[in-house]
Order: C-alpha cells, then structure tokens, then sequence
C-alpha cells in the first residue's frame, strides 16, 4: 500500500471502510441479541410477596432429598426410585397434607443430562409441590 504526500491531482479513489465495518458489528450485535434461543420454558409458579405473612402454626415436616446423579439415576431420601414412579410418590407426599408440604430439595450432579431434570421439575408441577430448591453438596 502506498501513501501520497498529498501533492497528486483528484479525489482519492480508495473506499473507506471503516463505517460499513462499524454498521455490520451493530447489525451482527442486534441479531445475536434478539434471536430466539433454542430453550424451551418451564412454568412454576413463584412466590409472591405478602404484606402480612399468614402465621406459622405448625411445625414444617422435614424436607425431602431428591438427587440426580450423572447415570441420571434418581434418588429420594437416599432410595434409589424409577423416573416413572416418581410422580406418584410426590403426588403422596403433597396429598398427606397440601396446607404443609415439605420443600423438595433437588441436589443434580453437573454430568447428569438436562433431561432428566426436566422431568422431575415436571413431575413436581403436575403433583402441586410448592417449595422446591435447589442444593449443592460437595461430594
């Protein structure tokens, strides 16, 4: 590439493409920001914040341990139990008393397929449990 010293006769015929450079990385930005991703949604149902929280009259039944592990094999309170009965052993739990259900507390091993975790977090919708966390041990 050479430079002139200025002393050549008639417009510069070089294009200058530092703007159209600019416009791509704004548009390049725009795009990867509003596509859709490829997630599906899973709904639950949040708790809301009350003025005046209803009183606790009874003591809360202990939580329940549900762990997935990477074998996707599902666990609850350390007994191993089939991905298909699991729905029906939660529906059990919250039908003993729906006023005062234990919170489910789901440890997943980092290997363990999203699949998995779906399903259970499905099972949980369908079967009306309300407190469900998330926890993580160090194993």
């Amino acid at each position: 590439m050479a430079f002139s010293t200025g002393s050549g006769s008639g417009p510069m015929a070089d294009i200058n493409v530092t703007p159209l450079v600019d416009v791509m990385l704004v548009l390049l930005i725009i795009f990867m920001v509003t596509a859709p991703t490829l997630s599906y949604p899973i709904d639950i149902n949040l708790p809301q914040p009350t003025l005046n929280p209803p009183p606790q009259d009874r003591e809360p039944p202990p939580p329940v341990s549900l762990k997935i592990d990477a074998s996707g094999t599902v666990s609850w309170n350390g007994a191993p139990v089939a991905l298909n009965q699991l729905q029906n052993l939660m529906s059990q739990t919250v039908q003993r008393d729906p006023t005062n259900q234990p919170r489910l507390e789901i440890d997943v091993n980092g290997q363990a397929e999203y699949e998995t975790l779906a399903k259970v977090l499905a099972y949980a919708k369908n079967a009306q449990m309300d407190k469900i966390g998330f926890v993580q041990t160090n194993e």
